[in-house]
């Protein structure tokens, strides 16, 4: 069939040419709009600003194809084959093309929002300044294309392969990138705000002055990556492998990063404002400076000799382990949900909720804290809303007194000075503490519970993984004794101020505060 034919037939109403030969045929400018042209053979053909919008080009031939600035809207180009096709400022819109194939395809300028690309192959592709705003790339390949200036905002890259693709200034705010092969990319200043990366291989990746804010890097694989000067802030890079990566002066403001593996990387110059030291892996690592300031602007510089680091970031986070003698019962999980919300208004150190775990005889709350020094403050708070708390109280003000009382030159100048700061800070908290309780609100209703009357103990657990036993009530675990071992009194009265509480000698407490980790002064 020849081109004056088939055009004849479709101006008669006839659509269906699936299977045509028109191999090297000049159709540049022609109105086709709904045909079909399925499993055709359309290689070198010439359809330049052709209308073929809703056409049915599946399982077509279109290998280098001319298809610049052709309206193929809303087409059907499943299964197709436009390899080294050229698709320069072409209408893709809404268009079907999945399991196309498109390697080497030139699609500078194209449009291609919604477009269904899975599972495509775009392998070595042009699309320069292409827009794919919204468009399905779920397992395609786009490996060694070049996407630079392109919009792929909101689009849908799931588990799609982009090794050494060029992704240089591109735009892909709110895209789901999850497991995604980006090994080698280009990613220098890409737009990757609130970008789904978790789990994705970015492994030796360019991503230097990249936004980043508040994407999600969860167990992303970003080992030799080059992140100089990028935006981090907010993000989630949560048991992210960082090895060797280099994050000068990259911004990590607020990102959460508990469990990274920063082994060998390079971080000088981090800004580093509310942002955890501790679960992280940092050996070998470099950083001879970072910023603490709250907007970024280095006011606050923190400087680090050789070994500093180490002191500075750490593995273990500081926590504080309160173990209740009982299994915690729905009233009780909702009186302290109460309890704890209304301390964390008045006490903003305890910012988190504690993590839990209920057991059928009893409950532990671990609290995070964001330094060594916050955990004996932040203990005289936490115990707040169990009958324990006095009892705690007192046994943190009376350690810190010994410590006070002690000459102990061999921790170092600076310990007297740090044991007055530890001093006044547990003051404040225990004055902290009375006013809450006078405020009573929610911690009444946890007072009539038998949950919080139980025996208790604290542990706190420093950044160099030393425990010390803060409080430990000696009726702890008699409860579930044979009630004819008890004496009667314990029965009638479970109270802290009723036991003895057991305090921890005074060398525990010096190893322990030895091994905190102090921001140098």
């Amino acid at each position: 069939m020849t081109v004056e034919e088939l055009l004849e037939q479709y101006a008669a109403g006839v659509i269906n040419f699936s299977g045509i030969d028109l191999c090297e045929a000049n159709l540049s400018g022609v109105k086709l709009s709904g045909v079909n042209l399925s499993a055709a053979n359309l290689n070198v053909v010439n359809l330049s600003g052709a209308n073929l919008s809703a056409a049915n080009l599946s399982h077509t031939n279109l290998n280098v194809a001319r298809l610049s600035g052709a309206n193929l809207d809303n087409a059907n180009l499943n299964n197709s084959s436009l390899n080294v096709a050229n698709l320069i400022r072409a209408d893709l819109n809404r268009a079907q093309l999945r399991g196309a194939s498109l390697v080497r395809a030139e699609l500078i300028r194209a449009d291609l929002s919604r477009a269904d690309l899975c599972e495509a192959n775009l392998g070595c592709a042009d699309l320069r300044e292409a827009t794919l705003r919204q468009a399905n790339l779920r397992c395609a390949n786009l490996t060694e294309a070049i996407l630079k200036g392109a919009s792929l905002a909101g689009a849908n890259l799931e588990m799609a392969n982009l090794n050494a693709t060029d992704l240089n200034r591109t735009d892909l705010s709110g895209a789901n990138l999850r497991e995604a092969e980006l090994k080698q990319a280009n990613l220098s200043h890409a737009n990757l705000n609130g970008t789904d990366l978790s789990g994705a291989n970015l492994r030796w990746a360019d991503l230097s002055g990249a936004n980043l804010r508040w994407a999600d890097l969860s167990g992303a694989k970003l080992s030799g990556a080059n992140l100089m000067g990028a935006d981090l802030s907010n993000a989630n890079l949560t048991n992210a492998s960082l090895v060797h990566a280099d994050l000068t002066q990259v911004t990590l403001i607020k990102a959460e990063w508990i469990g990274a593996d920063l082994t060998g990387a390079i971080l000088t110059g981090a800004k580093l404002y509310s942002t955890s030291r501790f679960g992280l892996k940092t050996e070998g690592l470099t950083c001879e400076w970072v910023d603490l300031s709250p907007t970024g602007d280095r006011s606050i510089i923190q400087k680090f000799e050789s070994e500093d680091p180490r002191d500075f970031f750490n593995e273990t986070p500081p926590t504080i382990r309160i173990i209740v003698d009982a299994a915690l019962e729905h009233e009780a999980n909702f009186a302290l949900a109460g309890a704890y919300f209304q301390i964390a208004q008045e006490y903003r150190m305890l910012k988190q909720p504690p993590s839990m775990e209920i057991g059928r005889r009893r409950t532990v709350f671990t609290f995070r804290v964001d330094s060594d020094e916050a955990l004996l403050p932040t203990a005289c708070i936490a115990i707040l809303p169990f009958r324990d708390a006095a009892t705690t109280q007192k046994n943190i003000y009376t350690v810190v007194e010994m410590l006070a009382k002690e000459d102990l030159p061999h921790l170092g100048e600076k310990t007297p000075h740090r044991v007055k700061q530890l001093s006044t800070l547990i003051q404040q908290a225990i004055s902290q503490a009375k006013t809450i309780r006078q405020m009573k609100k929610n911690l009444e209703l946890a007072a009539k519970l038998n949950f919080f009357r139980v025996p208790t103990q604290t542990i706190l657990t420093n950044s160099s993984a030393q425990t010390l036993i803060m409080h430990y009530n000696p009726n702890f675990g008699k409860r579930f004794i044979n009630p004819s071992e008890l004496d009667v009194g314990f029965l009638a009265d479970t109270s802290s101020e009723s036991a003895i509480s057991i305090l921890p000698s005074l060398n525990m407490v010096v190893d322990f505060v030895k091994s905190f980790h102090y921001i140098s002064q």
